[in-house]
């Protein structure tokens, strides 16, 4: 037996320790993840005017900005019944959707590919043949449906950004790679265990291709959040106002907020990512992820197998609130709601809804502290967010040599679902959907109807069922890259929807009508919910006599790197590596690589104790 730790984990936002008990075979018999820093803006919010609170809430990422603002509006306008206009809501989704774009292609080629790519490797690819491969590659796997393409203005006007395919092109990237390695010092490639033997699966040529889209994408990877700046004024933490977005609309002046010029700009921007997400990364992705596949490496899956969860995202028109049900009735994306045991494959998988005033019920979503360094009032296991309690409660000494796992081990709380952990994230999302849309509970938008053109492309270029790829390491990270390229889509729709309500004369970008605190009830409670980068993400406020008066959010990395119940549950993080097999314990790739499959987003706020427990010192993390 080798117990294996990783603490930090890297490539990671925030501070995430994660251990496991690996026996001869490989076979992991244990695992625990801990979360490792306080996020302390729930106390934060409190007593603060609730039209503000959206710009500290979104202070709880730096890395999916915006996602978090976006709930925090949600939620306030929830509570105080403020529909928003055509054109906000239009806006919200193009900027929302540029985040997941974006949030994706960072993720996978600067955080998550060089758990299967490495720099070294490439050196011993052969320029020339590398060319050849890039272009099979992008005529093998650039297959997947995109729906919607320069339907409003014609941006194929616009230059493409195009792999590039020559051999001097990668021995140019080639020298570059080398310089570093002769030099020593490995820079942004250096502590990584590039002697694995899974970097031996793909040719050096791939090593070599996928290396020089890395640096490629990059470089392009900030005018891909354009729509951000344009809206929002600036990136990362775009500015928003509760009941719609402060940006006002002239298509005569050039100085106003939006105008022709910028509109254009966007327009231009969301052509980049469509073009980054069809000719870079779905490629890249399938390529590698069929080597996987091929050589039977589809574990990885854990708690998905058996429960995952997701809110839905994207309404395609102004509704009044979440808790009335209208919010769900106009998503385009419909995945609210949880799947059980989809590893029996779709037909046999079991859907329950999800939306409404269900997320309002404390027998539904609550959130327990058996193993987080919080505490409840006295006789409590649980509590619903909406009456959340965020009291630190540390007990975990300075010096840890290994997490115990029958005390309390992480700063996060453990979310559940009528009392189970869930899986989120994209992955989550696809087979909500796919589940949906299979077995008939929903006639699909025609996002619903793309993503599950994507998942059986997918599965046919694979040669496997849905149920057998999706759940593993690589499909968690497969359909990261499916939600890109829907993010991609839903920009170029919601920007058409955009200039198509412009041109017919409407303007309004706010609706201002329960903007002061006069025209608001004595008490209101609200809810804000999304499907982010990361997956399910829900604020609750509460707000009396104008203030905030109690604010909890579930984020997407709460559920799954959560430490586990009274009962021994586990959650998606934990379950997930004890479904991985692991070839040599001193070079756990398989472990990061199925870590960072979820995209972690640890923390923003930690707060320094001293060993009698005082706060010493306190940093907020933009």
């Amino acid at each position: 037996m080798a117990k294996v730790i990783v603490d930090p984990v890297t490539r990671i936002e925030g501070h995430l320790r994660v251990e496991a008990t690996v026996d001869e075979s490989g076979t992991v018999s244990d695992a625990t993840s801990s979360g490792t820093a306080w996020r302390g803006i729930e106390i934060v919010s409190k007593d603060r005017d609730p039209r503000d609170v959206w710009a500290f809430v979104g202070r709880i990422c730096g890395v999916c900005t915006s996602t978090h603002s976006l709930a925090s509006l949600r939620a306030v306008e929830d509570a105080l019944n403020i529909r928003i206009p055509k054109n906000a809501n239009f806006i919200r989704n193009i900027m929302d959707a540029s985040q997941d774009a974006h949030d994706h292609l960072v993720h996978f080629y600067h955080l998550n590919a060089l758990d299967y790519v490495s720099p070294v490797a490439a050196l011993d690819a052969d320029p020339a043949a590398t060319a050849a491969l890039q272009q099979t590659v992008l005529e093998t796997y650039n297959v997947l449906p995109f729906s919607i393409r320069n339907t409003t203005l014609n941006s194929e006007a616009y230059p493409k950004e195009f792999p590039t395919a020559s051999p001097a092109y990668f021995q140019a990237v080639k020298d570059k790679i080398q310089k570093l390695v002769d030099s020593g010092q490995l820079g942004i490639f250096s502590a990584h265990y590039w002697d694995h033997e899974d970097y031996k699966l793909l040719p050096p040529e791939v090593h070599l291709m996928a290396v020089s889209h890395y640096l490629n994408v990059l470089d392009r990877q900030s005018e891909v959040v354009v729509p951000q700046v344009i809206f929002g004024g600036k990136n990362p933490h775009p500015h928003y106002i509760v009941g719609g977005m402060p940006c006002s609309i002239s298509m005569n002046d050039m100085n106003a907020p939006i105008n022709t010029w910028r509109l254009a700009e966007v327009d231009k921007s969301i052509n980049l990512t469509q073009n980054l997400l069809e000719f870079f990364y779905l490629p890249d992705l399938l390529a590698i992820g069929k080597a996987y596949v091929d050589a039977g490496m589809v574990d990885g899956g854990g708690l998905a197998k058996d429960r995952v969860l997701g809110y839905g995202a994207f309404p395609d028109d102004t509704y009044q609130g979440t808790l009335s049900g209208e919010y769900h009735e106009k998503c385009l994306v419909r995945s609210n709601g949880v799947v059980e045991d989809f590893k029996n494959g779709v037909q046999n998988a079991k859907y329950y809804p999800l939306a409404g005033e269900d997320l309002m019920n404390p027998e539904i979503l609550g959130e327990a502290v058996d193993h987080a360094w919080f505490k409840y009032p006295e006789g409590t296991d649980s509590l619903h967010p909406s009456v959340g309690v965020t009291e630190a409660a540390y007990d975990g000494g300075t010096v840890w040599d290994s997490l115990d796992v029958t005390k309390k081990y992480s700063w996060i709380k453990s979310p559940t679902w009528y009392g189970k952990p869930c899986e989120v994230g994209p992955l989550a999302k696809y087979i909500v959907v796919y589940t949906k849309v299979k077995q008939g509970h929903i006639e699909p938008t025609w996002a619903e109807e793309m993503m599950v053109k994507q998942i059986d492309g997918v599965s046919q270029i694979l040669g496997v069922e849905p149920h057998v790829w999706m759940l593993s390491t690589v499909g968690r990270t497969a359909c990261r890259a499916l939600d890109a390229q829907m993010g991609g889509n839903l920009e170029r729709y919601f920007y058409d929807q955009l200039i198509n309500n412009i041109k017919a004369g409407d303007t309004t970008v706010a609706n201002t009508e329960f903007f002061e605190p006069s025209t608001w009830p004595k008490k209101a409670i609200g809810v804000g919910v999304l499907d982010a980068p990361r997956g399910a993400l829900g604020h609750w406020v509460e707000i009396t006599d104008g203030l905030v008066s109690n604010y909890q959010a579930i984020v997407p990395t709460t559920w799954n790197a959560m430490p586990r119940l009274a009962n021994g549950d586990q959650g998606a993080y934990e379950r997930s590596m004890m479904d991985t097999k692991v070839k040599a314990p001193d070079t756990p790739l398989e472990i990061l690589r199925a870590i960072h499959s979820f995209d972690p987003c640890l923390a923003c706020a930690t707060h320094l104790y001293d060993k009698d427990g005082q706060v010493i010192a306190s940093d907020l993390i933009a």
